[in-house]
């Protein structure tokens, strides 16, 4: 990985609880914000006008709001697409921003899965109550805590806490429980966590900015769960800063933005084809979509957590066998298969 230029986004969680609001009353665009957290804007494009503002709501110089050759490490899931377009930030605030009934918390239980294998240990803290989906990811993580004050409890007693992953419901950010928490681990110097934000009500879709400061944003697509295509990550809004920022491998980086911008215009494509019909479509697009519709077809994956329903033995994929698929298939190498035939496929063969 390469040196990087990027705000202090911890610092800017713990300084500026509620950023959205405290954006607004001071004349700065919440979306500009955002973007800039999640690194879709880069700090050198910014205004300086905007960095100073953010200093000073930060109450912070802007030596200490802009990090220069810091490093971000990316936690390998085994997720395609989830790697590929939505890489964790260790020891970063990553959200997963989903309706209800799309697999988000099927998801976030392989995740899990996968990760307690490589020394990960997971701690949840969620509303003292039953929602719909919770139960596939408390049979997963090895501790569910009510209370921030069990959270902190729980965090003291791990060890390796670079390896904790911290799934955190969306209401203890609104209530500000969240900031608390941070404020605890910040008094006892405990290293920054890998932190899982996720919203139960699928209110957060509705919002512009429903997580504050993120480093990694998870969007999941209704058309392709509703598609029967899993896992539904939207490959177009879901964004890291790892990406925005060329903070990893190059191939990594010029792979994405090649899949991300044929999977924007294969979208395009499909709305077009069910509107007018196909024979109005140019031939250029219908190469396009031809490739975008075996793409989106091996970015499904079968999960280790869903075999009992699947019948379909789970697969993980590494990043870099999945950068070489998809390098493949925007070759068109793949256009003599079916899409049917890279469905819920592991690694191409």
């Amino acid at each position: 990985m390469k040196e990087n230029i990027r705000l202090n986004v911890s610092l800017l969680r713990r300084r500026v609880p509620h950023l959205t609001s405290a954006a607004k009353t001071v004349g700065l665009r919440p979306a500009t914000v955002s973007n800039l957290c999640t690194g879709k804007i880069s700090v050198g494009r910014a205004e300086v006008k905007t960095l100073v503002t953010l200093a000073n709501l930060a109450n912070c110089t802007l030596d200490e709001l802009i990090i220069q050759g810091g490093k971000l490490t990316m936690i390998e899931t085994g997720i395609k697409s989830l790697d590929m377009f939505a890489p964790i930030v260790q020891g970063g605030t990553n959200g997963f921003v989903a309706r209800s009934q799309v697999g988000q918390f099927v998801l976030l239980a392989e995740m899990t899965n996968v990760l307690k294998e490589k020394g990960f240990s997971s701690i949840l803290l969620t509303p003292d109550k039953t929602y719909p989906g919770i139960n596939d990811l408390k049979g997963f993580v090895d501790v569910e805590c009510h209370t921030i004050d069990e959270a902190f409890a729980e965090v003291s007693l791990v060890e390796n806490k670079e390896n904790i992953l911290l799934y955190i419901d969306r209401s203890f950010i609104l209530s500000g429980d969240l900031f608390e928490l941070r404020e605890k681990f910040e008094a006892e110097q405990f290293p920054e966590m890998t932190t899982i934000l996720f919203d139960h009500s699928g209110e957060a879709v509705d919002e512009d900015d429903p997580f504050g400061p993120l480093d990694t944003l998870c969007y999941f697509d209704i058309d392709l769960a509703t598609r029967g295509i899993y896992p539904a990550i939207h490959p177009v809004q879901s964004t890291s800063i790892l990406l925005e920022d060329d903070a990893l491998d190059a191939n990594h980086t010029d792979t994405y933005k090649k899949a991300k911008r044929l999977l924007r215009r294969y979208k395009e494509i499909r709305v077009l084809m069910n509107t007018i019909g196909k024979d109005k479509i140019p031939e250029a697009d219908l190469d396009l979509f031809q490739i975008g519709e075996r793409l989106e077809a091996y970015l499904s994956q079968p999960f280790y957590v869903a075999e009992e329903f699947t019948k379909t033995k789970g697969q993980t994929v590494h990043i870099q066998q999945t950068i070489h698929d998809i390098h493949s298939i925007l070759q068109g190498n793949c256009n003599h298969l079916e899409p049917k035939e890279l469905t819920y496929k592991g690694k191409l063969n």
